[in-house]
């Protein structure tokens, strides 16, 4: 039996808004790659929406100025009257289906510490109606010198490595105890051989009288 077009079509809906709300990362070092997560999940009646994404960085609290950095209309581009310090800086990473509008922020620097704001707008027809739905992901970005060390990995290779030593030294001391033991035997047979070689042939041949009673 085959599936009929609309089936088909209702599947592929279905398997679109499939999606997962992630919160963004806050924390990024100088020189590095730093994603910016803005996740707006879609609805059953907002899959054929038109999406419309701008995101904003609005400074530090002692450096407020809200500007545009970045824009999806129709497809992903940077504003004309962006600053040239974001020009080149920005890349969209965003899915197909528009439901993940992330960018990355490329070779970050100190000075872009501050409050990013993704704002999201779908505009879309149900029941002959235009509506419309807004959301806005707010995310307080920290840039550091360097990354901060993760004190679970630490504890995890430093027991590795313990754990590395014991096994080395076990492994070492059952090799010389398997090599001692080894060496005593060739030692007690070599005895043993030694003893016997030194038995007069005669009395090899006739060890002594039978015992009669």
């Amino acid at each position: 039996l085959t599936a009929s077009p609309h089936r088909l079509w209702q599947s592929v809906q279905e398997v679109r808004l499939v999606c997962v709300d992630v919160a963004s990362n806050t924390e990024a070092t100088v020189g590095g790659v730093m994603k910016l997560t803005c996740i707006y999940c879609m609805k059953r009646e907002e899959i054929s929406a038109e999406t419309k994404v701008d995101w904003f960085y609005t400074g530090s609290a002692s450096d407020y100025r809200r500007m545009l950095i970045y824009l999806y209309d129709r497809e992903p581009q940077e504003p004309e009257d962006a600053e040239m310090y974001w020009k080149g800086r920005l890349t969209w990473i965003g899915s197909k289906d528009l439901q993940d509008i992330s960018i990355s922020i490329v070779n970050v620097s100190a000075n872009d510490s501050g409050t990013y704001e993704c704002e999201v707008s779908r505009f879309f027809e149900l029941d002959s109606f235009k509506h419309s739905t807004t959301k806005k992901i707010t995310i307080e970005l920290k840039v550091k010198m360097q990354a901060s060390v993760d004190t679970t990995a630490l504890y995890s290779k430093i027991m590795m490595y313990v754990l590395l030593v014991f096994l080395t030294l076990w492994l070492l001391v059952e090799m010389i105890y398997c090599y001692r033991k080894i060496s005593k035997s060739e030692e007690l047979a070599q005895d043993t051989a030694t003893d016997y070689l030194a038995i007069p042939s005669e009395n090899k041949e006739n060890p002594g009288p039978a015992v009669t009673e």
